[in-house]
């Protein structure tokens, strides 16, 4: 069942290309900010590039846990668990894609350039059936009905 659970998450997460990364700063509150995500084999491990000299390094690398939240219109997933980061120039030539170019135009060798690699230990999703029609149309209805909406599938899944 676990397998198949994951491989629902894959699904939910494979087409997404942004996510919020959320961390929790030194004064406790959380930051959240958006991360182009790497097309890497999801395992429960999400990679991303950044800057060694930003907030959510030295968040990460002073223990803060992570969260990497995703949305589409008819689902939304979120990953819970630890970062690390990682100075790897191999992964990151592994990893490189136009989109990272943009932001490192010197490519996987730029200074300063590390990854981060999230290790979910949770996954929560929300699956709902069908396209935005189905699901304004089961909106509609529970409103009609007075009975309550049925969001469509959500479980949360151990990595």
């Amino acid at each position: 069942m676990a397998q198949d659970e994951i491989a629902k998450v894959t699904e939910l997460i494979r087409d997404a290309k942004v996510a919020m990364l959320t961390t929790v700063a030194a004064d406790g509150r959380l930051v959240s900010r958006p991360m182009g995500i790497q097309e890497a084999e999801f395992s429960g491990d999400l990679w991303f590039f950044a800057d060694a000299d930003s907030h959510k390094v030295d968040e990460i690398a002073h223990g803060s846990p992570v969260n990497a939240a995703f949305v589409d219109s008819t689902s939304w997933v979120s990953v819970s668990g630890t970062a690390e980061v990682v100075r790897d120039v191999a992964k990151a030539r592994e990893l490189w894609n136009p989109v990272a170019e943009a932001w490192y135009p010197d490519g996987p060798e730029t200074p300063g350039l590390v990854l981060l690699v999230v290790h979910g230990e949770t996954a929560e999703y929300w699956d709902a059936p069908g396209n935005r029609l189905t699901t304004a149309i089961s909106l509609v209805k529970s409103k009609l009905t007075g009975e309550r909406y049925d969001g469509g599938e959500n479980e949360t899944v151990h990595l």
